[in-house]
């Protein structure tokens, strides 16, 4: 789809496609200075579908559409992850899952660690975070995005600002982790920031 045919986003409401606090606030965040007013789908009611695809992006996709087909209004939703070299890829798109139904990232993080001293004496600390975007529309209209960060990961981790895997992962070019940097920093940096202003420049700007 080129530029010229994109749906735009203009001001108003727009669901939040996710029950995970810390993603509502960085999007929230991301989304305040355009004039868009985010509304959670806990906030609505709105059920967690089960994410049942395969790639980044198709999970963001089917959260959207179901958020958008639910509330009648425009829903944005994330699906976003850690991918560790060393591990091949994995947690990746079972990044929430690592952290098992207690949403656990403390375990969770642990478990990335034990995991990559399995894997011999040698193992790198390479990894990267995935973060995409999907805008769904009532009328089924859907665009995407996907971002992405690198650098490495570190132990013990470090900081208690961000979620999830945050601090453990120190982005090349850093030495704060993001569970360390300020959080108008990390929305500058990260992944999802790399996401949204590609939705900016297609759906906003």
């Amino acid at each position: 789809m080129s530029y010229q045919d994109a749906r735009r986003l203009g001001p108003g409401r727009l669901v939040v496609a996710s029950h995970n606090p810390g993603k509502v606030r960085e999007i929230t965040a991301l989304l305040g200075p355009f004039g868009i007013e985010p509304v959670s789908a806990a906030s609505l009611d709105l059920p967690e579908p089960e994410e049942t695809g395969t790639t980044f992006i198709a999970n963001a996709e089917l959260k959207a559409r179901l958020a958008a087909d639910l509330s009648g209004l425009p829903a944005i939703a994330d699906d976003s992850g850690l991918c560790v070299e060393a591990l091949n890829g994995d947690p990746g798109i079972f990044s929430a899952r690592w952290a098992g139904e207690a949403k656990d990232f403390g375990f969770a993080m642990q478990l990335v660690h034990d995991r990559m001293e399995a894997t011999g004496p040698d193992h790198g600390r390479d990894a990267h975070f995935v973060c995409a975007l999907a805008v769904a529309w009532p009328d089924g209209h859907l665009e995407s995005f996907e971002g992405r960060v690198d650098g490495i990961l570190v132990w013990p981790p470090r900081g208690d600002r961000g979620f999830g895997y945050d601090a453990m992962f120190q982005m090349d070019g850093h030495a704060e982790t993001f569970g360390e940097m300020d959080p108008a920093e990390k929305h500058r940096v990260s992944h999802r920031a790399d996401a949204f202003a590609k939705l900016v420049a297609k759906l906003i700007a």
